[in-house]
């Protein structure tokens, strides 16, 4: 019997999306070896010199213009991509999509952006016969996730299945299944030994992170945590920004033993497991793994649109609070060095009380489940180049 063929279609338009589908793709492996997945940032694949330049151009916005970012999400907010942009982003991001679904034979593609969900609709409409799963990678469900082509939607709540609802999608098309994380998010370690792996001392230790982009924290901000380095262990870890990299670690403030300051890395779970405390931008794949790991958490300066509904959720579901004043820093700091045993029973109380759609293999489950019933026909010549 072959395997059965997943194709994943991201874009990097943040980190989240393309981290949420290689995080389902070897989910899916890990439960079940006869699965067969491929992921691809469609945009960048089909059209190497431009994406880049576009994602950059949105990378900037999001760094120095965020409330423009939150302007757009919200005034769009209820509209799915119109006709002229979805015919805009074929011809100059899409258009040998249908070769590479020729080429690749999918049983089924899912997608964890909107651009690549959208694309894929517009080729079902013109004959394409390979079952769409849209997996919405937020705390929220913007207009332009939506498509009438889509087959299945993979949901992160009951509140995101209820605003699909309101736009008309039969319930029984939505999964609430949770964003998923990587297996390397679905295990409990041993603390002392892991800090010990990574040269880090046994004693309190809050992690900062700054997203894959590295964006940038207040100095107010960094100066009280720098402060309080002699009874706790800081961490930063400050993505691919390395201007900020050097400027830190060449700044006389964060030259102290228990502050480690860190780049772009692919053991995020590891940190996360040795840390007590974690101080974070709200994207939606960060939290998701913050809560894989039952870590509390500090949200900081959240994006006006989908980042405000991701912090909210958190909030809401007692996994951490709002950075909003110093005083709630100074908090669990001073819980952290003097009553640290109030926080290592706060996580364990998290993990016990988790919500069954916050279990970290629980998308990959429910996704096996439906791949069960998918046909291992052949896809051969059904897709067709478009105009």
């Amino acid at each position: 019997m072959r395997k059965i063929r997943v194709l994943l279609f991201s874009e990097g338009f943040g980190t989240g999306h393309t981290q949420a589908a290689y995080a389902l793709a070897e989910g899916l492996k890990r439960k079940n070896p006869n699965i067969q997945c491929r992921v691809i940032e469609l945009g960048n694949f089909l059209n190497p010199t431009v994406g880049p330049l576009i994602l950059s151009a949105y990378r900037k916005t999001v760094s120095v213009r965020p409330r423009l970012v939150g302007l757009l999400y919200r005034s769009q907010y209820k509209k799915s991509l119109n006709r002229l942009t979805r015919l805009a982003l074929h011809r100059i991001f899409y258009a040998q999509a249908a070769q590479v679904i020729n080429q690749l034979k999918p049983d089924v593609i899912i997608c964890t952006h909107p651009f690549p969900n959208a694309v894929v609709s517009r080729l079902k409409r013109q004959g394409l016969n390979v079952p769409l799963y849209t997996l919405i990678t937020d705390y929220d469900a913007h207009g332009t996730w939506v498509n009438s082509e889509v087959d299945e939607y993979l949901v992160s709540t009951p509140q995101v299945k209820e605003l699909l609802i309101q736009r008309e999608i039969s319930p029984e098309y939505i999964h609430v299944t949770g964003i998923p994380v990587h297996p390397k998010f679905w295990d409990q370690v041993n603390k002392e030994q892991l800090r010990t792996e990574l040269k880090l001392s046994n004693m309190p230790t809050v992690l900062i992170m700054g997203g894959g982009w590295g964006l940038v924290f207040s100095k107010d901000l960094l100066r009280k945590l720098a402060s309080r380095a002699n009874d706790i262990q800081l961490v930063f870890c400050m993505g691919q920004n390395e201007k900020l990299i050097c400027s830190m670690r060449e700044n006389p403030l964060f030259q102290h033993p228990n502050i480690h300051v860190l780049g772009y890395r692919k053991d995020i779970h590891k940190l996360m497991d040795v840390s007590d405390l974690l101080i974070t931008k709200p994207g939606g794949m960060t939290c998701t793994e913050g809560a894989a790991k039952a870590i509390p958490m500090l949200f900081y300066e959240p994006i006006p649109g989908q980042e405000e509904e991701n912090c909210l959720f958190f909030v809401n579901e007692g996994f951490g609070e709002v950075l909003d004043s110093p005083e709630v820093v100074d908090k669990w700091l001073d819980l952290l060095s003097n009553r640290y045993d109030t926080v290592v029973n706060y996580r364990r109380e998290l993990l016990r009380s988790r919500l069954p759609y916050l279990d970290p293999d629980n998308c990959a489950v429910q996704v096996l489940g439906m791949l069960s019933h998918v046909e291992e026909d052949d896809y051969s010549d059904v897709v067709h180049p478009v105009s």
